[in-house]
């Protein structure tokens, strides 16, 4: 053992011995050159002398230096040289390449400031586009030009007419011609524009009363109340069904008026994972066995907040375990159909319909106008004496204009046509109006089931094809048909899409926020232009940025096959397809197999 380690010292002063005399060697080279040494090479990994003279950065005889990385330019002198001789640590002796980390005081650190100012500045060109005339199936979009990076805009005088992929008329009953606008038109005759008021003080017309009653009829609920404002219905009646000392169970992806009306209540609030009803039942365990913060004591009420169809997803509520669960742990459930009402289930009363669930066994179902209908506001549908109480405590109704005339009768005629009409009943004599009343009763206690005609303001004459339900129907059917074509046909093609198959929206990830601006002006410049909407953050996580296809009834089936082929040039170029190949479709076998595609039930 001693003689190993004496070895071993031995081999290290012949080590040292040949490193200082080339230390000495390239110090005489320098100073004979009368130059000034800076640096070596500038990678570097160990501080300590290897006993391979290849090692040593000072070394010249046995090491290529052909391309620069081994041996400094100019070699340093003895003053220069420092304990690191191997080539991965390089050697910098001028002092001015210095500089030390720590925050100043007076600088901010803003990642919304660099995001506005680095990359949605950029592509503010696909955001805010001004349009003219209606949003249906087409919509005309007023052409502008940046000169200044988008930080300003000006418009060129001319107009592009574009296939519109991306606006909230998933009936297509956002239109100036027909049998709802023709409604609208009488009711600007009869009404005028304003109701002049609040709900409470004077702003309540009979056109209120059957809107409402049209509304309770249609979701299948005892009572309803109407708001002049979707955002505001959620902001406004949350804070009126729960205050301190209540629990709020919300979904980590619920709309920001559901968290903001929250936020109002004062009430205690938990998430859970999107979704997945593990993690639900985990935190009403949870929440119910420990009870109130500090005190613990029980809380006054428990309130799950969840969405039928999650807006920038495309995915529907587990409504039948949520159902479940409420029977279990005995807790009030709230759910936000601002999109699916109207467009999902057989007969378009959304995600209860859809499920087959009976409306009464949830507590409070909130949807809003402004999709399905082709018009504005919300409602609340729920219980009498639910409905009572959120009149006189929440706030749109004390303080929010009432509705205007014009929007309510477009809400009636709209509704009434996807319900239908049913026959009026024959005149009777005086002896036989008791029995007319009890059938009355009958029909209104079916649901889902058409409107009475007592139900809709007497001077409301709506085209036969509306009033019997047939084209409420057949835009339904069509509606369902294009979002499963669309969606299915994404993915065929190789693109990864979020969502259930029957959701109208269909988020297709682009996931690099770089190509939303790309994949929006490729849409638009097509010889068909398309006009998409691109999301990003804040409204989703910056790594999931997506494109949102919003589907429409009004669109047919060779408007999706423009809207597939656009996708399948523009994906193989930005390289969007991330599926394998071997479970992709080509454009024309999946547009050839469109039934067959949109039927699959796997």
């Amino acid at each position: 053992m001693f003689k190993k380690q004496s070895s071993s010292s031995l081999s290290g002063m012949t080590t040292a011995a040949s490193y200082l005399a080339a230390v000495s060697q390239a110090d005489a080279r320098a100073r004979a050159h009368n130059a000034t040494p800076t640096s070596t090479p500038a990678l570097s990994l160990s501080s300590s002398v290897t006993t391979s003279s290849q090692d040593t950065v000072l070394d010249e005889d046995d090491v290529d230096n052909s391309d620069g990385l081994v041996l400094p330019p100019i070699p340093p002198t003895s003053e220069q040289v420092f304990s690191t001789v191997h080539t991965e640590f390089g050697h910098c002796a001028n002092e001015s390449y210095r500089y030390t980390s720590a925050h100043r005081m007076g600088t901010k650190i803003d990642f919304d400031s660099f995001y506005t100012r680095r990359l949605k500045t950029r592509l503010d060109d696909c955001f805010s586009q001004p349009v003219t005339g209606v949003p249906g199936r087409t919509i005309n979009l007023y052409d502008r030009e940046s000169n200044d990076h988008n930080l300003t805009f000006k418009f060129t005088g001319t107009r592009t007419r574009a296939l519109n992929i991306s606006s909230y008329n998933y009936l297509g009953f956002a239109q100036a011609h027909g049998g709802c606008a023709d409604a609208v038109e009488e009711c600007l005759k009869r009404y005028g524009v304003s109701s002049g008021g609040v709900r409470l003080e004077g702003g309540t017309s009979e056109l209120h009363t059957i809107a409402e009653a049209l509304v309770a009829r249609f979701i299948g609920q005892e009572d309803a109340l109407i708001s002049s404002m979707g955002f505001a219905t959620n902001s406004t009646i949350i804070p009126a069904l729960v205050n301190k000392g209540c629990l709020v169970i919300s979904d980590e992806f619920n709309h920001a008026s559901i968290r903001y009306g929250v936020r109002l209540s004062g009430a205690n609030v938990r998430m859970f994972k999107h979704n997945n009803m593990e993690d639900l039942e985990s935190l009403l365990r949870e929440v119910i066995s420990q009870g109130q913060p500090k005190t613990h004591r029980p809380w006054k009420k428990i309130l799950l907040i969840v969405e039928g169809l999650y807006s920038m997803e495309g995915t529907l509520v587990n409504l039948p375990a949520i159902v479940e669960l409420k029977k279990k742990y005995k807790f009030y459930v709230f759910v936000d159909e601002a999109h699916s009402v109207g467009a999902l289930g057989p007969h378009g009363r959304g995600v209860a319909d859809y499920f087959n669930i009976n409306p009464r066994s949830i507590d409070i179902l909130m949807g809003t106008f402004t999709k399905s209908f082709g018009a504005a506001g919300g409602y609340i549908s729920a219980s009498k004496s639910i409905t009572d109480r959120l009149r006189i405590r929440g706030h749109s109704g004390v303080y929010a204009e009432a509705m205007s005339p014009p929007v309510l009768v477009q809400i009636i005629a709209s509704m009434a046509s996807i319900m239908g009409v049913s026959s009026p009943l024959p005149k009777h004599s005086p002896q036989s109006s008791a029995s007319s009343m009890s059938t009355i009763r009958l029909i209104e206690a079916e649901h889902p089931g058409p409107a009475h005609p007592s139900m809709l303001p007497a001077w409301m004459d709506l085209p036969p094809t509306l009033r019997d339900g047939s084209e409420g129907l057949t835009r339904l059917r069509r509606l369902a048909f294009n979002s499963r074509y669309l969606g299915r046909g994404l993915v065929k093609l190789g693109f990864i899409t979020y969502g259930h198959y029957d959701s109208p929206i269909v988020p297709l990830l682009l996931f690099n926020p770089g190509k939303m601006a790309v994949f929006h002006r490729m849409m638009r410049a097509r010889a068909t232009p398309i006009v998409t909407v691109v999301v990003a953050y804040p409204a989703t996580p910056l790594v999931t940025s997506r494109v949102r296809f919003c589907v429409s009834a009004s669109h047919t089936k060779d408007d999706i096959d423009t809207v597939l082929r656009a996708c399948d040039e523009i994906g193989d170029a930005l390289d969007l397809k991330h599926l394998p190949i071997n479970e992709r479709w080509p454009l024309e076998r999946i547009m050839d197999n469109a039934a067959e595609l949109v039927n699959m039930q796997a």
